[in-house]
């Protein structure tokens, strides 16, 4: 059976970034997904429709096929006071390299990296981690079948259903990647304030 819109495909991959591995599913925990739902990079689906269980792939996406170049105005200097939670500033997230995430103006949870902590504000980047690099897939295709009638309506994790809201607060309900960013800590942020938002202009 080859690969082609509404087959459920499970796959091997493994992701590689500046001559690192950035990412890898395993035959013991491998990638599974419902081919044209839009779930993963249109280059990536292209990439390997049509191939069949046992086949191989490797291939190269430019940053444009990816996540897009790297924005330097999807940088903000945000005030710190945003960070509150509770009255009290989370000085703990605020580390260079930490990931927090914000709500935008749409309403969807976007995660901003901590590039600088300054005395009353700090600067956070809303690129995505991949923006800018090329990538390099090489993987294997373990199973193509046919998706089932309650797997195209629901999904093939529930990630169609409408998902109940995350539970932080926020009052939002987050479709697409199906869950709300949380810390390790368990506490979720969401920032409503607008200069806080990532901007797409």
């Amino acid at each position: 059976m080859k690969i082609e819109k509404n087959k459920v495909v499970v796959l091997t991959y493994e992701l590689t970034v500046d001559g690192q591995i950035a990412d890898k599913a395993t035959k013991e925990q491998p990638l599974d997904y419902i081919h044209g739902g839009h779930m993963l990079l249109p280059k990536f689906e292209a990439e390997i429709e049509g191939k069949e269980a046992g086949d191989t792939f490797e291939f190269q996406m430019s940053p444009e096929e990816g996540y897009g170049q790297y924005e330097p105005k999807h940088c903000f200097d945000i005030p710190k006071d945003s960070f509150e939670i509770d009255g009290k500033i989370r000085e703990d997230l605020l580390e260079p390299g930490n990931f927090i995430p914000m709500l935008n103006s749409s309403g969807h949870v976007v995660n901003g990296k901590v590039v600088a902590v300054k005395e009353n504000s700090v600067t956070m980047d809303f690129n995505h981690p991949m923006a800018g690099k090329t990538l390099n897939f090489k993987g294997e295709i373990l199973e193509v079948r046919d998706a089932t009638e309650k797997e195209l309506k629901e999904g093939l994790h529930g990630e169609y259903l409408p998902q109940e809201e995350c539970g932080c607060g926020c009052g939002h309900h987050h479709h697409g990647e199906g869950h709300c960013h949380h810390h390790e800590d368990g506490e979720c942020c969401h920032h409503h304030d607008g200069e806080c938002c990532h901007k797409d202009n």
